[in-house]
């Protein structure tokens, strides 16, 4: 393999004794590019994330562990823990979940961890942070999605508070996760020093959320359920065609509401005081709403798209994923591979992101059955034979 087609991480060398969403999201990213990630799972049980299945077959697993090896390990056990300590003087990264504190119980605190191997990146994530009140509560990304503000503001205002159908909480502390990893890797490697990083769910859902803060400090308007509408710009919603299909639509700059309202026929609104500017069109959003979902509705879909395609206005189509999958650009653009599995054949994943030129990530195999690889890793840090079947005897592994 040439320095042009070696994945870029590969000799990183990730434990991953997190569970569910969050870190196996992080250490996707960094297997994808080569790094060797060990998923170190509790014996006879693994992952609670193999549980989440459909059809009968765990495709959450096989998709977001893919490129991972997985051993068992009962961490409960002191030879359990002497095993993992083996296994980390050899490693560059640490991923866990554990509510705070529950490592320290076990003698493996942040610090003792770091005593032993001061090069280690220990990427420690947690539903609410490693210090504050709440610190020692359990927690899933359900919680952060209602605490953070975003349930709030998600949906009609007429209905409950939404939350989405997606971790999405947990999909995106992965990635904030991921590059946290690269970046202490980075200053470890010029310096020798290792460190902890300490992620909340909570941070980095609040973070994408907008300058909701500064908002409500500087205007006193507090975000609230506005259902497909935004709060700065209008039109922006999804409309019924013709045929009964959807288009969603997002006139974000005032040239495009413009080439928007022209092409539709309602040139002559944009001489009308309430929908001259973005501002006013947000302010009068039901009318805004109400006019262009009228005049839409005399097309039918493909019709829309090719207007909008010739005049150059954004606009696309709600699809399902089934519809996603057949789309031209989808296709052409691999937003999916397709995978060979032994166990239950050809599927498709989302291909590895993002797209790099010469560096590109690759997907080499599906997520690992529990301990298909603990014969395989323990003998690459000393151990015989003889010493693994004993250890799995004995429940260790």
């Amino acid at each position: 393999m040439t320095a042009a087609t070696q994945l870029p991480l590969e000799g990183i060398r990730v434990l991953d004794l997190s569970r569910l969403v969050a870190g196996n999201m992080a250490t996707l990213q960094l297997a994808d590019f080569g790094a060797d990630v060990i998923k170190v799972e509790q014996p006879g049980r693994g992952d609670p994330l193999r549980a989440w299945r459909n059809g009968g077959m765990d495709l959450w697993w096989r998709e977001y562990s893919r490129n991972k090896r997985s051993i068992t390990l009962n961490l409960g056990r002191t030879d359990g823990r002497e095993l993992l300590d083996r296994l980390l003087a050899s490693s560059d990264v640490l991923v866990e979940n554990f509510v705070p504190g529950s490592l320290a119980k076990w003698g493996l605190s942040h610090d003792d961890i770091l005593k032993h191997h001061p090069r280690l990146v220990i990427l420690s994530i947690s539903a609410w942070g490693q210090d504050g009140p709440y610190r020692h509560r359990p927690g899933f990304g359900t919680l952060v999605e209602a605490m953070s503000g975003l349930a709030a503001m998600t949906g009609f205002p007429d209905r409950p508070p939404t939350l989405p159908p997606i971790p999405i909480a947990d999909m995106i502390s992965g990635l904030y996760g991921a590059l946290s990893v690269l970046m202490a890797l980075r200053h470890r490697d010029r310096t020798g020093q290792g460190q902890v990083i300490d992620l909340s769910l909570l941070e980095p859902i609040f973070s994408v959320l907008g300058p909701v803060a500064a908002v409500q400090r500087l205007t006193g308007k507090v975000a609230r359920r506005n259902g497909n509408r935004s709060p700065n710009s209008a039109p922006r919603n999804t409309y019924k065609t013709k045929d009964g299909k959807w288009i969603a639509l997002s006139a974000s700059t005032p040239a495009m509401a413009e080439k928007l309202f022209h092409l539709i026929g309602l040139g002559d609104l944009l001489e009308d005081e309430k929908f001259q500017t973005n501002e006013a069109r947000v302010r009068h959003g039901d009318q805004t709403d109400a006019i262009v979902a009228q005049a839409l509705s005399r097309f039918e879909l493909v019709q829309l798209l090719k207007m909008f395609d010739d005049a150059g206005v954004a606009g696309a189509p709600v699809y399902d994923v089934a519809e996603l999958l057949e789309d031209a650009h989808a296709v052409a653009r691999g937003v999916v591979e397709q995978v060979s599995d032994s166990s239950i054949g050809s599927y498709p994943m989302h291909a590895p992101l993002p797209r790099m030129s010469v560096t590109p990530g690759r997907i080499r195999n599906v997520g690992p059955a529990l301990g298909e690889h603990t014969s395989e890793v323990l003998g690459s840090v000393g151990l015989k034979e003889n010493e693994i079947s004993q250890l799995r005897r004995d429940g260790v592994i």
